[in-house]
């Protein structure tokens, strides 16, 4: 398959030219100190594709070399062989140290399987996630269609089975997403509960009223407080008993006032 073919399989095609700039690139530092890899992952995934992606073997290295340290990959790729991201997603899953993913650009296609093994999955600012239908480029009689169809729909399922160790929804709904394309923002990413957060991203809806609710709660909570403070049990206190003298005094003055009235 050439790169326009896999380009041409994105039934959006809004975003082709900006996944088609993603440079090829996998890289891997090891810090003995930390005990951490960094492994960064841009674009293509699969040496099936054309000559400059890299593959699951790729990984299986890396995290040999790793052996039991926590584990950081940085992704940014428009996605490519399905079965590639199904090996990748599965080594990553057995490795023992900590996996963590950040997206920092896309996580389309295969790339978007990858992301699932992650522990914890970071959505860059303004990044996206995209789900879609298995696809080939097919050759031959009716029957060599059909059979291939029948692999695609087992493909699937297989990669929903993956999408559902994350999604937070039913198994239908995320099938549906699965046929009609679906991209997401990295607040729609942590909604449907395939990432663990999104940097950056303020939550939806305005908190002003929620805000000036609890300070009031807090107020009244603060005003009662006192109140307990002063008259425990909110009981009247009793009042002091008061001198003979300063009760003559009091009943002098209030004379005094009668005749100035």
């Amino acid at each position: 398959m050439s790169r326009e073919d896999f380009f041409k399989m994105f039934k959006n095609q809004a975003y082709v030219d900006q996944l088609k700039e993603i440079p090829q690139k996998f890289n891997v530092v090891h810090n003995e100190e930390t005990k951490t890899t960094d492994i960064t992952i841009y674009g293509v995934i699969g040496t099936s594709w054309w000559s400059d992606s890299f593959s699951a073997n790729d990984m299986d290295s890396a995290l040999n070399e790793a052996v039991d340290n926590d584990i950081k990959v940085h992704l940014n790729s428009p996605g490519g062989d399905a079965f590639m991201g199904i090996a990748i997603y599965n080594r990553l899953k057995r490795h023992k140290g900590k996996v963590s993913i950040y997206v920092d650009g896309w996580a389309c296609s295969a790339a978007s399987v990858i992301a699932m093994a992650a522990d914890e999955l970071t959505m860059g600012l303004g990044s996206m996630l995209m789900i879609h239908e298995a696809s080939n480029i097919v050759w031959g009689t009716k029957a060599d269609m059909r059979k291939e169809a029948d692999i695609l729909d087992e493909l699937e399922e297989g990669i929903i089975d993956i999408y559902m160790t994350k999604a937070n929804v039913t198994r239908e709904e995320i099938r549906g997403k699965v046929d009609a394309e679906t991209w997401f923002s990295a607040r729609k990413a942590v909604e449907i509960g395939f990432a663990s957060m999104a940097e950056g991203v303020e939550p939806e809806g305005d908190n002003t009223t929620t805000n000036s609710a609890m300070d009031d709660q807090k107020k009244r909570q603060i005003i009662n407080e006192l109140k307990n403070t002063l008259t425990p049990n909110n009981q009247p206190q009793e009042p002091s008993p008061v001198p003979a003298a300063a009760a003559n005094n009091e009943k002098g003055s209030f004379n005094l006032l009668k005749k100035w009235r």
